[in-house]
């Protein structure tokens, strides 16, 4: 059963609850070593963290900002902040030294905690231009710190501080004081169309949200939900919380590149991702069918198409299969897909809530067909998180992003723009009265900049309003749904779709270099590194060959018609991707403006 308390005391509640039950798995920093915590050490800890901020002398309100990748001392931060009345802010762990310092700076920081030797440099270089910032504290003990830096402690004396002086009676007047209209955090969003804003997400927020996803998601005190998007990402922390409101077993994973090594070592039931993640691994399953020998490759591809028809062609539409259909699905679960899901460390999967992005129709059909539960979903930080999502055991239509939950009002525009209102839709930007006003209908409905559709009562999404691009011959063109589409291909690691004001559809494309390499020479193909392979004609005639098969369905003025490909990824750095790795198009067209002409020359 879940609680749905003040975030304040939330982790003291469930202490009572289930106290030396099991309640976060986590690495500390740089270990391999798996190490877990009761529900009763999470709330001492978090009371700690509390007493320790207000020795500090943060106030109620105040902003506290958290500059890290996961880890348990996030956690901490987090809820020893709501339990003063303080408002968090999480940073990317990958943000710019120029970001930290634009949110320090709007949001007033005194306080800021760093994870990893990145961080901590990032934080310690823009110190001397932050005027409010006071106190750095770390969470790695292995960073080095500057000997010229008097400002920074570790975690560890941080938490020694509450110790020393615990601050019984001020916390429980605090616990007692704690309002819903409270600011729980500030999200900056990253920005893919101009500068960061800070969104505002009240505690009364999440108590409705915590409330109307409980009654649709399927999650419980027996999963095992691994925390793999950055807790800066409302997807994520919005998942974190409602798996903690209903006593699930949290698995933090710290470092995202090792997610796939993390869910075989832990065995997680339950995991929030991007479509990006599921595009990774069916793109591997794939490979691992061509490289199969025929009788393999026909099993599994018969398998497959098992699973399909079962999952989706009847259960997605709430429908009971044939006896001889369940019949094969049971054999084909327990030998092919059982085996699949094992590689992946889901022996057990319970739910996978999937958002942030388009769902290609492909990825989405795979991951139902070998027994996987993709919850798909949509959702703004301005909305914290979901505003729709599919429902275990109910019927979904493949290519739509659910039915929207209890408590919030969908309507479409007359121009086709999703609008919103309810009790988790977010109050405004923090210090952007202007933004806030605009972002609002005279009649009070948030707009969300995505245009969609209902359709027997589910949501389907087209396209971002201001990211359609208009070709020189008058047709509208979604970029996004075309780059879903393509990146199902193994050879396609990133894509930009170009067509805003040019007469035809072309791509930037960033290969999966290695299995270029494994193409080259396997056919002939001399190089000496990246910048051969990609001016290569006959790898530019592969992998066009291979796009050409899968927008064989698209209208012919949406296909792509010219290809570049690109001997390094968009990146952070060179600001081409947004902290959640979302293009940002202009500049992709501005960094890119000689690659992209040359593909509209005559030729």
């Amino acid at each position: 059963m879940q609680t749905n308390s003040h975030l304040s005391v939330l982790i003291h509640d469930q202490a009572k609850k289930y106290g030396d039950r099991e309640a976060l798995i986590f690495r500390r920093f740089g270990s391999k070593k798996w190490q877990s915590a009761s529900w009763a050490e999470f709330s001492r800890t978090v009371r700690v963290a509390s007493a320790a901020m207000l020795q500090l002398g943060i106030g109620v309100q105040e902003n506290v900002a958290v500059f890290a990748q996961n880890c348990v001392e996030y956690m901490f931060c987090d809820f020893g902040a709501w339990g003063i009345r303080a408002v968090t802010i999480p940073f990317y762990a990958t943000s710019s030294e120029q970001q930290i310092q634009f949110m320090i700076n709007d949001a007033r920081v005194r306080l800021l905690f760093v994870g990893e030797q990145e961080q901590y440099d990032k934080a310690h270089r823009v110190f001397a231009l932050c005027p409010t910032l006071e106190r750095i504290v770390i969470f790695d003990r292995s960073v080095r710190i500057s000997t010229h830096d008097p400002y920074a402690i570790y975690f560890d004396d941080f938490l020694a501080l509450g110790r020393d002086n615990p601050h019984d009676a001020e916390l429980r007047r605090l616990y007692a004081e704690a309002s819903f209209d409270d600011l729980a955090n500030i999200l900056y969003t990253s920005g893919t169309t101009g500068e960061s804003k800070g969104v505002m997400l009240s505690h009364g927020q999440y108590h409705a949200a915590l409330e109307a996803n409980g009654r649709c998601v399927a999650v419980g005190e027996a999963d095992r939900v691994m925390n793999f998007l950055p807790y800066a990402h409302i997807f994520e922390k919005g998942w974190t919380l409602l798996s903690l409101s209903v006593g699930a077993r949290l698995i933090v994973n710290t470092y995202p590149q090792e997610v796939q090594q993390s869910m075989r070592d832990t065995h997680p039931t339950s995991m929030s991702a991007v479509p990006r993640f599921w595009e990774k691994v069916y793109a591997g399953v794939q490979e691992q069918i061509e490289r199969a020998n025929p009788v393999k490759r026909k099993l599994f591809l018969g398998a497959l198409a098992i699973g399909r028809r079962h999952n989706i062609e009847y259960l997605s539409r709430g429908l009971k299969p044939p006896v001889q259909l369940r019949m094969e699905y049971e054999m084909m679960n327990r030998t092919v897909f059982s085996l699949v899901r094992h590689e992946l460390g889901l022996e057990h999967a319970n739910i996978f809530p999937t958002a942030g992005a388009t769902v290609s129709q492909h990825v989405e059909e795979f991951v139902h067909s070998i027994g996987l539960n993709m919850i798909v979903g949509y959702g703004l930080t301005e909305s914290l998180a979901t505003v729709s999502c599919d429902r275990l055991g109910e019927p979904f239509t493949v290519g739509s992003v659910g039915r929207p939950i209890d408590g919030i009002e969908v309507k479409i525009s007359p121009e086709g723009e999703i609008l919103l209102k309810g009790p988790t839709i977010t109050r405004g930007y923090y210090n952007r009265p202007g933004l806030t006003a605009e972002a609002f209908t005279p009649d009070g409905f948030f707009r969300t900049g995505d245009s969609g559709y209902i359709e027997g009562g589910e949501l389907f999404l087209r396209e971002r309003i201001k990211d359609l691009f208009k070709t020189s011959n008058g047709k509208y063109i979604a970029p996004q749904a075309i780059e879903s589409r393509l990146l199902v291909d193994k050879f396609i690691d990133q894509i930009a779709i170009i067509a805003d004001e040019r007469k035809f559809v072309s791509a930037l494309i960033i290969p999966e270099y290695r299995l270029v390499e494994e193409y080259a020479r396997a056919n002939g193909i001399p190089f000496e590194g990246r910048e051969d392979l990609c001016a290569n004609p006959k790898v530019r005639q592969m992998m066009m060959e291979r796009i050409d098969t899968l927008q064989q369905q698209l209208a012919h003025y949406e296909q792509v018609k010219r290809i570049t490909l690109l001997p390094h990824h968009f990146s952070m750095e060179r600001g081409e991707l947004t902290n959640t790795l979302k293009l940002k198009r202009r500049v992709i067209n501005e960094n890119y403006k000689d690659v992209i002409d040359r593909m509209y020359e005559e030729s």
